[in-house]
Parts: C-alpha cells; sequence; structure tokens
C-alpha cells in the first residue's frame, strides 16, 4: 500500500523486514521518482540499489542501468554516463543520454550518442554546433533535415570546398545557390543553364543572364532574361543588339498581348511584314496581323510562311469579313496571281467548310496528277475523305471516284510484286479506262496493260489497249523493247479472255464481276478492298485498324504476312489488331449515303 500511495521511505523499510525481494523493484520505482524532481545522486543510489542477478529481470536491470546512466550524466560522470549508454540496446535512453550532453556543452560525446541511436539529424546539428565538418560530411547520405545541408553547404563554400558546396546545396534544394556555385567558382555556364531550365528558378535565371551579358552572348542573356520575367529589359536588350525575333521566340505562347504587340510594332517598323503579322496574331490583334501577312513577301518561302499564318489567323479571328479578305488574296484578286490550291484547301479545313475543302482538294490532286505525282495526289484525297467521314458529310463523287482509281494504280505494283498478275491486269484495265486522268504516263501504263493482260490470259484486253498505243500520237514514244511485241499482237490478234469471276454483293447477294464497283441488282456503289480493289463480300469483311477502310479480311491477313503498312493510309499494322467484322451495314449505307 504504502508503494501505492508512493510513500517510498516506509515502503522501503516495510520491504527490508517483511518482503526483501521486492526492494530492487521498489528501489527502480523509488529511483524515478527522484530523477523527476532532480535528486540526482540519491537517484543513481536507488537506481544502483535495483540491480538484480535474476536473468528474469533483464527488462527491469536495463531500466536501472539507464537510470544509472542519465543520473551519472547528470551528476558529472560522463565517462560511466557514456559507457553505459553505448552498451544499452534501447535507442531513445542513447537519445536522452545525448540531450544531456548536448546541454552541457560535450556535442562531440553527444553526437556519439546520436548516431549510435541512429539519429541522424540531431547527430549532424550537435557537430555543426562544435563545427566537425569532417563529422556532418560523413552522415550527410543519411541527413534528411535541409537546413543541415545549407549550413554544411556554406561552411564549405567558406572554405572553397565548391564542388561540396554544389552537391549540398542541391541536397538543401537551395537551387539559386547551387547555379551561383556553377557560374562564379566552379566556371561551368552549361550546367548552370541546364540547372535553371529543370527547375525554373527565377532568380537562377536572373543570375545566368547576367552572366551571358557579361560575356557578349546577348541571344542566350535574353532568353534567360524571359524565363526571369525580366521581359522590360530583354526587349531593351534585343532592340539594341538586334535580336528582337530571337526575344519574340523566348516569349513563346505564355505572354500577355501588350508584349507580343511591342514585339509587333517593332517589326513593322522594320519593315519585316512576315514577323509583324506573326506577333499581331499573337497580341490576338487579328485585322493588323492579316493585313501584313499578305502584303507582298521577298521569297517564296516566307511567302508561304505569311499565308500558313493568315489561314491560322482566320481561324482563331472567325470574322467573314477577314475571310473574305484572304480568299480574295488567294484567288490572285489583289496582285493578280492565284496562290497554290493548297492553301485555299487548308484554309477551308481551318474553317471547318468540308464541302468547299473537298472541291478544292480535288482541284489539287488534279493538278498533283497533271504532275504525274499520283501518290501525292491519292494523300492528298485520302485526308479529305478521313476529313469529311470523321464529320459525317457527304463525300462528292468526284472525290471518291480519283480516290479510287489512284488507288488502283497504287495497288498495281503491290499486286506485280505480290505475283498477282491476274489482279494486276484487272487494276490496269480499270486504270487504263481512265487513262486521261494519268497525262504524264499514258505510254507506260497502256504498255504495263499489254504486258501484264498478256501474261495473265486476257488476250482481248492486251489487244486493245496495244491498239490504243499504235495511234500516231504515241507510237513513236512505245519502249523499242517493247514495240515489235505490241505491232505483233495487233497484226496476230488472239481474242480469247479469261472469264472474270462473280462474287456476291455484300448489300442484296446479286452476282457481280469481282472488280464491278456498282450493283446492278440494288444500285449501290460497293465499297472496294484496300489490298485488291475488288469489290467487298460480307462474310469476309474486315477494316484497317488505323483509317477504318474496308478491306477483304482473308486478303488483307495474307498482305500483312509479307508487308506492315496499310496500302490506304500507310500507317504500320499488326496483324493482331485485324478483326473480322460481321454487322458491316453502317459501312454500306455510310457508302451510299456519301455519294
Amino acid at each position: 500500500m504504502r508503494r501505492d500511495l508512493m510513500h517510498w521511505d516506509a515502503a522501503m523499510k516495510l520491504a527490508k523486514g517483511l518482503a526483501s525481494n521486492e526492494t530492487p523493484y521498489i528501489s527502480l520505482e523509488y529511483g524515478k521518482q527522484l530523477e523527476f524532481i532532480g535528486d540526482y545522486p540519491t537517484a543513481l543510489k536507488m537506481f544502483e540499489r535495483g540491480l538484480t542477478e535474476n536473468d528474469e529481470d533483464k527488462e527491469h536491470n536495463e531500466n536501472c542501468h539507464s537510470g544509472i546512466a542519465r543520473c551519472s550524466l547528470k551528476i558529472g560522470d560522463i565517462r560511466r554516463g557514456i559507457e553505459l549508454a553505448l552498451k544499452l540496446p534501447n535507442k531513445q535512453v542513447k537519445k536522452e543520454c545525448g540531450v544531456i550532453l548536448e546541454s552541457i556543452r560535450q556535442f562531440m560525446e553527444a553526437g556519439n550518442l546520436y548516431e549510435s541511436a541512429e539519429s541522424w539529424d540531431k547527430a549532424a546539428m550537435v557537430y555543426i554546433k562544435c563545427k566537425n565538418w569532417n563529422k556532418v560530411g560523413e552522415l550527410l547520405g543519411s541527413i534528411t533535415n535541409s537546413k543541415i545541408h545549407s549550413q554544411y553547404a556554406k561552411a564549405k563554400e567558406a572554405d572553397g570546398y565548391y564542388k561540396e558546396a554544389f552537391k549540398s546545396y542541391m541536397n538543401a534544394k537551395e537551387y539559386e545557390n547551387a547555379i551561383r556555385i556553377q557560374l562564379d567558382h566552379l566556371k561551368n555556364p552549361e550546367k548552370a543553364v541546364k540547372l535553371v531550365k529543370e527547375t525554373q528558378s527565377i532568380e537562377g535565371a536572373k543570375m545566368v543572364a547576367a552572366f551571358f551579358q557579361k560575356f557578349g552572348d546577348y541571344g542566350s542573356a535574353i532568353q534567360f532574361l524571359v524565363m526571369s520575367k525580366c521581359n522590360e529589359e530583354a526587349f531593351n536588350l534585343a532592340r539594341m543588339h538586334g535580336l528582337m525575333d530571337l526575344y519574340g521566340e523566348a516569349l513563346g505562347s505564355e505572354a500577355n498581348p501588350e508584349e507580343y504587340e511591342s514585339v509587333a510594332l517593332h517589326f513593322e517598323n522594320e519593315k519585316n511584314s512576315l514577323l509583324a503579322g506573326k506577333y499581331y496574331l499573337l497580341a490576338s490583334s487579328y485585322p493588323e496581323a492579316l493585313k501584313h501577312l499578305i502584303k507582298k513577301h521577298p521569297t517564296p518561302e516566307i511567302e508561304a510562311m505569311a499565308i500558313d499564318l493568315a489561314i491560322d489567323c482566320i481561324g482563331k479571328a472567325n470574322n467573314d469579313t477577314l475571310t473574305n479578305i484572304l480568299i480574295e488574296y488567294l484567288m490572285g484578286d489583289h496582285d493578280g496571281m492565284p496562290k497554290d490550291a493548297k492553301y485555299l484547301f487548308k484554309l477551308y479545313l481551318s474553317l471547318k467548310k468540308y464541302v468547299e475543302a473537298a472541291k478544292t482538294a480535288v482541284l489539287i490532286a488534279r493538278q498533283e496528277q497533271l504532275s504525274g505525282n499520283y501518290r501525292d495526289a491519292h494523300n492528298v484525297l485520302f485526308s479529305m475523305y478521313s476529313d469529311l467521314s470523321k464529320e459525317n458529310i457527304k463525300i462528292p463523287s468526284e472525290l471518291y471516284q480519283n480516290l479510287m482509281i489512284l488507288h488502283s494504280y497504287v495497288l498495281i505494283k503491290i499486286q506485280i510484286k505480290q505475283n498477282n498478275h491476274l489482279r494486276a491486269s484487272r487494276l490496269l484495265c480499270r486504270v487504263a479506262e481512265n487513262i486521261s486522268k494519268f497525262p504524264s504516263h499514258i505510254v507506260q501504263i497502256l504498255t504495263s496493260a499489254v504486258i501484264e493482260c498478256s501474261r495473265s490470259g486476257l488476250h482481248n484486253s492486251a489487244f486493245n489497249h496495244a491498239t490504243m498505243l499504235l495511234r500516231p500520237e504515241y507510237k513513236d514514244m512505245i519502249d523499242p523493247k517493247f514495240k515489235k511485241k505490241i505491232e505483233s499482237l495487233v497484226r496476230h490478234p488472239e481474242r480469247s479472255e479469261i472469264e472474270e469471276v462473280a462474287t456476291p454483293c455484300p448489300n442484296c447477294n446479286f452476282k457481280l464481276l469481282e472488280y464491278g464497283l456498282t450493283c446492278p441488282g440494288c444500285q449501290i456503289n460497293i465499297p472496294y478492298c484496300v489490298v485488291t480493289g475488288a469489290h467487298l463480300i460480307r462474310d469476309d469483311f474486315t477494316v484497317c485498324p488505323k483509317c477504318d477502310f474496308p478491306a477483304l479480311y482473308s486478303e488483307f491477313m495474307s498482305f500483312l504476312e509479307t508487308e506492315v503498312n496499310c496500302p490506304m493510309c500507310s500507317n504500320t499494322i499488326s496483324r493482331n489488331d485485324v478483326k473480322k467484322i460481321v454487322e458491316i451495314d453502317k459501312y454500306l449505307k455510310i457508302n451510299e449515303d456519301k455519294y
């Protein structure tokens, strides 16, 4: 009861007479009470009296030793206190002893105990108090407190150890100091520049700008002045050294309209219409931008850039008056010189005027065809076809038909490469029926048609193509190595023809010729296969996973065994991504609605 009431003297006396085995335990509790009230000498005696030789009292004895260690330090027996604390496994006791040592300015010994307790930050802090930087350096890898890294960095910088200082400034996340060290002491501007870009430090950018300005690298100085939000200083420096274009680039797309307008005015005074227009556009001054962009430019290359910016301007302005001004310019109303139709096409696309864009695409494709650039013409029409399909807008018949003919031309080489000469012949016959669309290669196409049709048993077709080749306007252009054979075919004609296979219409099952694309039964225009050019079949239907253009599943899979690109969109295709499609009506309906 005396023990419970904390009547320790009475409890000790009673224990001596009645329960001597309780004396050590009462001594420990009494020692804690005495330590709490600051009677360290008496507390030390109680902790010593509390020790037992009983193995089962391990925790009890550990508590006694902890008290002995603390009280020894408190009464000045530092060696004994430290030795005991280091032997004890309890990290908390070591920290407590470290605090006591720190309070009596025994910093090295306190640091040693903190280290033993794995209290790295506390250890480093007391080592800093006694300026033992070597010990702090040993602990850097375990320190989490950024203030310690900062203090260590400052000390190392003061001693001239700049690499170590830089590393610790980085650990402390004091990037401005790290950048300063690289510039002022390590003479490494490349590293400083990299740091500024990585950390987006405004003060660091100012330092880098000052460094470059000092050495006459005004372009770099301007870039970092902008990064450090010193735009007015950057503007003046750019104007002074003729680097306004570089300043404008450094502004990027994040500046305010007034800053862009200042740049635009500068270029307007310099009579640089392209850059004046560009920066008026960035300032959202659309009428001013367009006025400069459609002026006469010194070279075709600059004119092309200006027109692209003008189209961008119209797309953002959404103003009918400005739109009409640009259309008139592109049509040649301003200077009597119509611009390339591709610009009108881009303009209509940016305005989402797809019908007008489609008509222009057909004109562009026609120009490319006249120049013999059939793949380019194909790409223009396919791009327009894709845009219209995405917007669910009716595809003009002329666009669709031209794309089909050009794609048939593209497929000829593919089928010959795959040794499918009969298919190549069917495609050549289709192209030859539209030979006027290939004015630069009439003789070459007809010659190929004669050769392939003869090889694949389409002799009557070969005769018809040969007859056309021997017309006066083409005869002298025939390749000499084929001329005699072509003349012989006409003089000694063979009129036999392998009959074309009939396959069912995917819509009504009417059997029509494999390469026929209009069904006599239901009158729909049947989609054609991107690999063979033949019409599609319901039970062998798929689409390209990238462009969604239809194909015969079996033919597409076979084609992808040796090739990797879709013949229509040229994207890389994996066979695993090609899936057979059962529900095909939407493709037939889309097809039917659009021409």
